[in-house]
């Protein structure tokens, strides 16, 4: 490989042939010596040509030297009996397509700096074409829009070979304007139809990293009466324009979201997905019900997929009245022994208590979690204990009738035990005919603050809840790091003076082992 040359005179040379080609149309085909560089090997070679193109052909657009309609073959209008100019404008067109393919192309190149330039010169471009069409209107006032240079742009970073998440958090301050954000919802589900036509369970992984990253980074605005910003500029905004009214918004961004979800996507995907479920995509929806389906799937996947989907079902229930069969059922199925160790056990907790919040809950149901989760505190860590023991504590605060599991008098005994932990369904569980004796011996436990919080069922329970909101990220390092700044008490470690190393002055380890 030859080393490239001197950048300064490159960027010189492609300065000069610029400029010559936008003084005559006589030196036009210096074109090609632009576009040439712009398959160089040389990084640097390759940034100054993409500078050089974005300058050209920002001019030609601007000056209105591009042809505008329907584009003909090249061959046929050269060969043709049009004039001179007609011929001119139609082979600078051909040139810059052949430009922007080239552009979209780089947004593949090894270095980030190239794709970085590519990208701003083809957004350069997409502003310039929305301000001078190249297709005709097809009647006055007809919004305009560089649509497939746009989709160019959105194809190139929704690569299926590479992560491109930096380039696309470059992008996102595109998206921050109206029309680019409309337009690129559409693209990005037009992408997804195409990957996935045919072998949807071939589509790499690669792929769908993308699409999550560009969609993710769209977002509307909550409310409709907000200024409408496009990048394209337009003197006077149509009320006709559906790029101008978030209801359009909101159906397109649906559409986007629904094709991409109802595809079978990768485990981490999926939890990425309800990770933002409630807060990102529902708010903006036209119809939030119609993403039942997805949560109701990932529901009944099990693990930290169900846990995840919590939050999105809660949402559907309370805020826009969705039934949803054996929900608790299934609900009472998610607590295992691991649900103490998840990372989204904090997350989990906090649903679970909105959940078992409704006074109208039979008290059968509301004993069965009492009693499932005092089971499964037996072998829980004592950061999980100090938040579970209160929540155990509130579900009989707000459910006089379960305070009977407290104060049976003449309760089973512990080999007799009524309650079926392996029952699946709550309801036949027999958790009412039981009692919380797990909370008793849970009084003995080795960490004092545990013994306490398990002794409150010892004395009538106040009316009002505790909360249990800072206790649901507690760690076992912040119960490590509390006993340590405990002030230390002056405790009595024997009440007879030690006699000797055994207790016995005679002794040959008396004689050589002396005491203090």
């Amino acid at each position: 490989m030859e080393p490239a040359p001197s950048s300064g005179n490159a960027r010189g040379a492609l300065g000069r042939q610029v400029e010559a080609v936008l003084a005559s149309r006589g030196e036009a085909n210096a074109v090609f010596d632009v576009l040439a560089v712009l398959q160089s090997e040389h990084p640097a070679e390759v940034q100054d040509a993409v500078r050089a193109c974005s300058h050209l052909f920002g001019a030609l657009l601007q000056r209105g030297e591009l042809f505008v309609g329907q584009l003909p073959p090249e061959e046929m209008v050269m060969a043709g009996p049009q004039g001179a100019t007609r011929k001119y404008k139609v082979w600078m067109r051909h040139r810059y397509q052949s430009c922007c393919t080239r552009l979209g192309e780089l947004l593949a190149h090894p270095s980030f700096e190239v794709k970085e330039s590519a990208l701003t010169s083809l957004m350069k471009f997409v502003r310039l074409e929305g301000a001078h069409p190249l297709e005709k209107p097809k009647w006055e006032g007809n919004y305009l829009f560089p649509r497939e240079l746009l989709k160019l742009v959105v194809q190139g970073l929704l690569s299926p070979e590479e992560d491109r998440t930096l380039l696309l958090s470059h992008f996102r301050s595109y998206l921050e304007h109206d029309d680019i954000r409309y337009h690129t919802m559409q693209a990005a589900t037009e992408a997804v139809a195409r990957a996935t036509d045919g072998h949807p369970e071939q589509v790499p992984l690669a792929f769908w990293n993308n699409v999550f990253s560009l969609l993710s980074a769209v977002s509307l605005p909550r409310q409709e009466g907000a200024n409408v910003s496009l990048y394209v500029p337009h003197a006077k905004i149509s009320d006709k324009w559906k790029v101008a009214h978030l209801k359009e918004h909101r159906k397109v961004f649906q559409h986007m979201w629904l094709s991409f979800l109802k595809h079978k996507l990768p485990l981490s995907l999926c939890k990425k997905v309800l990770v933002i479920m409630h807060d990102a995509i529902l708010p903006s929806l036209a119809q939030p019900s119609l993403m039942i389906d997805f949560l109701s799937r990932a529901y009944d996947a099990g693990g930290a997929i169900s846990l995840l989907a919590l939050n999105g079902l809660f949402i559907l229930i309370h805020k826009h009245n969705l039934e949803y069969p054996d929900f608790y059922r299934k609900l009472y199925g998610l607590l295992d022994p691991s649900i103490f160790h998840v990372k989204y056990r904090a997350r989990f907790f906090h649903l679970a208590d909105l959940f078992l919040s409704s006074s109208h809950l039979p008290a059968y149901l509301v004993a069965a979690f009492a009693k499932r989760l005092a089971r499964l505190a037996l072998t829980a860590p004592p950061e999980a204990l100090l938040m579970v023991l209160p929540f155990i504590c509130n579900l009989l605060r707000r459910h006089p009738a379960c305070r009977v599991l407290v104060h049976r008098p003449r309760g089973p005994e512990l080999d007799a035990d009524p309650y079926d932990p392996q029952e699946e369904d709550p309801a036949r569980s027999r958790a009412l005919e039981s009692s919380l004796w797990e909370l008793q011996a849970l009084q003995q436990h080795y960490h004092p603050e545990v013994a306490t919080a398990a002794s409150a069922i010892n004395h009538a329970l106040a009316v009002p809840e505790v909360s249990i909101a800072p206790l649901l990220e507690l760690s076992a390092f912040e119960i490590f790091e509390r006993d340590l700044k405990k002030a230390p008490e002056s405790v009595p470690l024997e009440f007879l003076p030690a006699q000797g190393l055994l207790g016995r002055r005679d002794q040959l380890c008396a004689q050589v082992f002396t005491l203090g």
